[in-house]
């Protein structure tokens, strides 16, 4: 693997190449995906990490639709020991 100082600034060239189109992909698609997160109408300026998308802010309806029964038989139990 003997190479000469030509080959060498060559590959380093192509290689160099290759991994800048790589980054300039990624953050292309990084500004695209940030911004169409956000609710209609939030203003984008506030930066990616002020909203969480997978927060319920209606804890109750949140606990009624996904554990309805079991919830309301854990609370009856709960109120027992008071």
């Amino acid at each position: 693997m003997a190479q000469t100082q030509k080959q060498r600034l060559a590959l380093i060239r192509k290689v160099s190449k290759k991994f800048n189109k790589k980054l300039q992909r990624n953050q292309r698609v990084r500004k695209t995906e940030t911004v169409s997160y956000l609710p209609y109408g939030y203003p984008a300026s506030k930066g990616y990490d002020d909203v969480n998308i997978n927060h319920w802010t209606d804890a109750p309806k949140y606990l009624d639709e996904h554990y309805g029964d079991r919830m309301r038989e854990q609370n009856e139990y709960e109120r027992d020991w008071d």
